[in-house]
């Protein structure tokens, strides 16, 4: 993983239509916030946009591909980030409807964090 800041300059043009954007550098690439959720990751130069069962089959009809890494044991471990479509890297309008997607996905899976959990049965026969 490599994180350029000429590229993180990049993305704080191309996606200027969101606002002011967070990046912070993380493990040699840099993660993107708004709103203090991570809705983006940037590593050698791609823009992976966070993605679920709400926006993800329509990254994978874009052509967008998964981001994978190599674990110390070498298998190939998957995360939930998907790279922003070819064609909205040469399309500002298109690449922030890209990012408003990936944003309410960011925003989805910390309402499921937040959300609490039904307290489990009691099975010793006082509840």
């Amino acid at each position: 993983m490599a994180y350029d800041r000429a590229f993180g300059d990049w993305v704080r043009e191309h996606f200027a239509a969101l606002g002011p954007l967070e990046i912070k550098p993380m493990f040699g690439a840099a993660s993107v916030y708004a709103n203090g959720l991570i809705w983006a990751l940037l590593d050698d130069g791609v823009v992976w946009l966070k993605a679920d069962d709400g926006n993800a089959p329509a990254l994978i009809a874009a052509g967008a591909r998964q981001f994978a890494y190599s674990a110390k044991d070498g298998r190939s471990m998957a995360m939930a980030y998907w790279s922003l479509p070819d064609r909205a890297a040469d399309d500002a309008d298109e690449a922030v409807r890209w990012a408003r997607g990936a944003m309410q996905a960011a925003v989805r899976k910390a309402a499921r964090k937040t959300t609490p959990r039904k307290p489990k049965a009691r099975t010793d026969g006082t509840g």
